[in-house]
């Protein structure tokens, strides 16, 4: 019996950060109902908690950030995580698998941050611990692939390469901490929705695009998605005015037709003096990156006074993925 779950036989308690994409590399729709993916993954200091104790039917409660919104029934990820994992290693019967997820959300609900799939995650590290099954961060991250594509870089944290779906996984080499102001939008943003007018614009484009080029052309068929050299080159120098030109994302078209006023916010945010500025994933956060934690502050300061967001929050990173708290003593 490991340390942690001596101490507290009756629940276990997990912090896991959210996530901002440094890039974003959108593909073609795949076969398989899929977009090929290349992004830049980096964990920031907004944090959830998740704290989970035995229970004779799973079930979540959710207090904080956007409570109302989070789904407390089997379509919840966190409640996926647990029903998971526990099949993955054989607790079955009365009493066995269930647990009681209790989520404090400081992450906003459905805001290109990946909070759904950082409780997820935190829910995996918890019961892994709570039942003492022993796996491996990587045997842990085959069931976070099941869950989504975002779910095994929070378990990992920092700062990382992800290909395919997502869940292909590379620690990027980079070197220094960042510093950055979050603008929160009034409502969130559908996913699926942001990919559907990705496709519309894509297909927009290409049709433009074919109109204008030669047969020969284009019978190449539309370019995979590529790491941004500039962006891994800043990365590895750790200054983060060289940084911030490089940020991309090839959902921001998508989420701006979709939330209009994310212009506006992008605008205010860059007029303030940030270094870069970012939809961040599928939006509708806003993402910029400052020079340092002072500069942060003026940011988020200069976003609430031009009224462009719900509200706004600072933070750093990169941070580690999701990780128990002990407890107190």
């Amino acid at each position: 019996m490991s340390q942690v779950a001596s101490q507290t036989s009756a629940a276990v308690t997990v912090r896991v950060p959210a996530k901002i994409n440094l890039q974003l590399a959108v593909g073609p729709l795949g076969e398989d109902g899929y977009h090929p993916l290349v992004t830049v993954f980096h964990a920031i200091s907004l944090f959830d908690t998740i704290t989970v104790r035995p229970a004779d039917r799973t079930k979540v409660t959710v207090a904080g950030e956007d409570a109302a919104a989070v789904p407390l029934g089997h379509t919840n990820l966190a409640v996926r995580a647990a029903r998971l994992l526990a099949g993955a290693i054989g607790r079955k019967g009365a009493g066995q698998a269930g647990v009681h997820i209790d989520i404090g959300k400081r992450i906003p609900v459905a805001a290109g941050l990946a909070g759904g799939s950082a409780n997820a995650a935190a829910t995996l590290v918890a019961c892994n611990e709570l039942w003492e099954a022993g796996l491996s961060q990587d045997e842990l991250a085959d069931v976070a692939a099941e869950l989504g594509s975002d779910v095994p870089f929070a378990l990992v944290g920092g700062t990382a390469v992800g290909r395919g779906r997502g869940e292909q996984l590379t620690q990027a080499l980079a070197a220094g901490s960042y510093h950055w102001a979050l603008a929160f939008a009034p409502r969130g943003v559908s996913t699926p929705d942001v990919y559907a007018a990705f496709d519309r614009l894509s297909a927009a484009a290409a049709a433009d695009s074919a109109a204008a080029d030669s047969a020969a052309d284009s019978a190449a068929g539309p370019a995979l998605p590529q790491l941004s050299g500039e962006l891994m080159t800043a990365l590895r120098s750790g200054d983060p005015a060289r940084i911030g030109p490089a940020l991309s994302n090839d959902l921001q078209p998508a989420a701006i037709a979709l939330r209009p006023g994310l212009r506006r916010t992008l605008a205010a945010g860059l007029e303030y003096g940030a270094l870069g500025g970012i939809v961040s994933g599928s939006g509708p956060t806003c993402a910029f990156l400052a020079a340092d934690a002072a500069h942060a502050r003026e940011i988020a300061v200069g976003l609430t006074s031009a009224g462009v967001c719900r509200s706004v929050a600072r933070a750093h990173g990169p941070v580690p993925g999701a990780a128990i708290v002990p407890p107190a003593r």
